[in-house]
């Protein structure tokens, strides 16, 4: 019988992103929606990695089961590093990613592509019962475009541009996406934490 690993989340496109990237790995991968008296985690963290392990341990302890804690973000240089941790409800009351999107638009419209420089950020954390064992970041540099271009991903993708391709991640698709993008560099760190979890608890 596969081990759980729980993914603390009930975003199902975060989630299928993370299935995806740690396909291989010997887990049967879950999430919230299948823990629905699972308590209610406040990310008031100052960190995407403060926040991920925040998620990690409640639900492990909840749980009792090896959890993967996951916080993400874009940081905007013109912005000052925003929306950072607060990307994912940065539209404020009824929050959604094309007013989160619309929202990033205003506040750069004007700005020149020498200064629409951003960064995706992705922390991950492993916990099991016990507590804490492991926390990695990802980071995956573009710039803000200026206005939406492809179908694929969610959050910001329509808007982030990949210099090297001169797309944005939602014009990409997954197969490009997934061996590039932030998170999976920092899945990238914890699939060998995972392995090793795997060969230790077998």
């Amino acid at each position: 019988m596969k081990k759980e690993l729980i993914v603390a989340t009930k975003n199902a496109k975060k989630l299928r992103e993370i299935r995806q990237i740690l396909k291989g790995l010997d887990f049967k991968v879950t999430s919230l929606a299948e823990y629905p008296d699972a308590p209610r985690i406040i990310e008031n963290g100052t960190t995407f990695k403060q926040n991920a392990a925040k998620k990690a341990l409640a639900i492990a302890r909840y749980a009792k089961r090896l959890t993967l804690g996951e916080d993400s973000g874009l940081c905007v240089d013109a912005l000052d590093g925003k929306p950072g941790i607060y990307s994912s409800r940065f539209a404020g009351k009824g929050k959604s990613d094309l007013k989160n999107n619309l929202k990033l638009l205003r506040l750069l419209s004007g700005v020149s592509p020498a200064r629409r420089k951003a960064r995706y950020v992705c922390a991950v954390a492993l916990a099991d019962e016990k507590g804490l064992l492991k926390v990695v970041e990802g980071r995956c540099s573009g710039l803000i475009g200026y206005e939406f271009k492809g179908r694929h991903g969610f959050g910001y993708d329509p808007l982030f541009i990949i210099p090297q391709y001169r797309k944005t991640f939602a014009q990409l698709g997954p197969a490009v996406k997934h061996r590039i993008s932030h998170r999976f560099r920092a899945l990238k760190k914890a699939r060998l934490s995972l392995a090793t979890y795997l060969r230790k608890n077998s």
